[in-house]
């Protein structure tokens, strides 16, 4: 065994417990078998075994042996033609991954990957044997989340091995479905591959479904100047991006795929079924990009209704401010014109004997026709500056 194997192996033999969901977390559902290892048992107390979802052997499209011990399974694949493996792991520990490394001569790159997992979509070939990660997708409705799960496939000459890390998708039911078409599944590994490319690819459906939905409410909500909407667009526009990074690198492993055709000699059928898969993750992968150009310009319609409205509050403001301004003048203006003749009877009503014109006797006539000259002035200068 090669030193990276042999401290793989070691690192797997440490206790290794399963993250604790957060509080208030919702629950996961279980996986299809429950072979999985309990959450709260380290793997070194847990039967390796249990992380086999479902181990069989198919021969020309049947089913001829299962087994939960991959021994058994890997004891009937030499020297049989027609004959195919199809085991599936979940969440497996270390060291079953490098038994099956052994036995299938998979790359030390690619198990590498597998184990640690959290890897983009991609298709690289190893020899005769094609390693692909997938990402599946599903629409979480009551958060408006895409929850995203990752597929390692191993596919080879005579086997088929998938590494699910995540609750979706469901492989058993993509496995029944080949079983109850023994022609197709008899076409080997590759109807496999298609398989399960064609369920990661019509999960996409229901989110595709999901965030236009939530496109539409965020549109009405830009429009019904509601002040949370910014928030949301930029929430679902990371969901989007995500979203985007799991359908986009899918188109290049479909054209990898198509490419080697004539080269690995892939079954006619079987090359018709991958094309309409193409066809599935093009408009999907197109939906998407169109998801995000929609979602960047809306939050732009947004930035400028916004900023409209603020105008509008703006010139409001600017416009009751220049009423009150226009009331200032005339009380100004009213006040200005009264306090003259106020200052003038102020004048006069002193109680002083010497005064000029206190004993005239054009005095009191002279007292008036001031006021009333100093008044139509000063009304005269406000209404030609507009203040009256």
């Amino acid at each position: 065994m090669s030193d990276w194997r042999v401290r793989a192996v070691r690192a797997s033999k440490r206790p290794f417990t399963r993250p604790v969901a957060p509080a208030g977390a919702a629950p996961q559902p279980a996986p299809e078998h429950s072979m999985d290892p309990r959450p709260d048992q380290p793997v070194e107390h847990v039967s390796l075994e249990r992380s086999v979802v479902d181990a069989a052997v198919y021969r020309d499209g049947h089913r001829v042996q299962s087994s939960a011990n991959l021994a058994d399974v890997y004891r009937e694949l030499p020297g049989k033609p027609g004959t195919m493996a199809w085991i599936g792991l979940y969440r497996p520990a270390e060291a079953q991954l490098l038994e099956a490394a052994e036995r299938f001569n998979l790359h030390e790159l690619a198990v590498e990957d597998a184990i640690v997992a959290h890897q983009r979509p991609k298709l690289e070939r190893y020899g005769d044997t094609l390693f692909v990660v997938l990402r599946a997708a599903r629409y979480l409705d009551d958060v408006e989340e895409v929850d995203f799960g990752e597929i390692h496939l191993f596919v080879g000459p005579d086997f088929v091995l998938t590494v699910r890390h995540s609750q979706a998708p469901d492989l058993s039911a993509v496995r029944r479905r080949l079983e109850t078409d023994p022609e197709l599944l008899a076409l080997g590994p590759e109807a496999v591959l298609y398989a399960v490319l064609d369920a990661v690819v019509d999960g996409y459906a229901p989110v595709i479904a999901g965030l236009q939905h939530d496109i539409d409410e965020i549109e009405t909500e830009v429009f019904g100047g509601d002040p949370q909407v910014s928030r949301r667009i930029y929430e679902l526009s990371r969901e989007v991006i995500e979203f985007q990074r799991a359908t986009r690198p899918l188109l290049e492993i479909m054209k990898s795929l198509e490419a080697g055709f004539g080269k690995y000699g892939t079954d006619e059928e079987l090359q018709r079924y991958l094309r309409d898969v193409a066809d599935h993750a093009t408009y999907a992968a197109e939906r998407v990009d169109g998801f995000r150009q929609m979602l960047q310009n809306i939050l732009t319609v947004n930035a400028t209704l916004v900023s409209q409205r603020q105008n509008e509050e703006m010139k409001q403001l600017a416009e009751a401010g220049h009423a009150q301004n226009d009331e200032i003048k005339k009380i100004s203006s009213w006040a200005a014109i009264l306090f003259a003749p106020t200052l003038i009877g102020t004048v006069y009503g002193m109680n002083f004997d010497e005064m000029p014109e206190l004993h005239w006797a054009f005095g009191y006539p002279f007292a008036i026709a001031l006021m009333a000259l100093v008044c139509t002035s000063l009304y005269l200068i406000f209404k030609r500056r507009d203040w009256l």
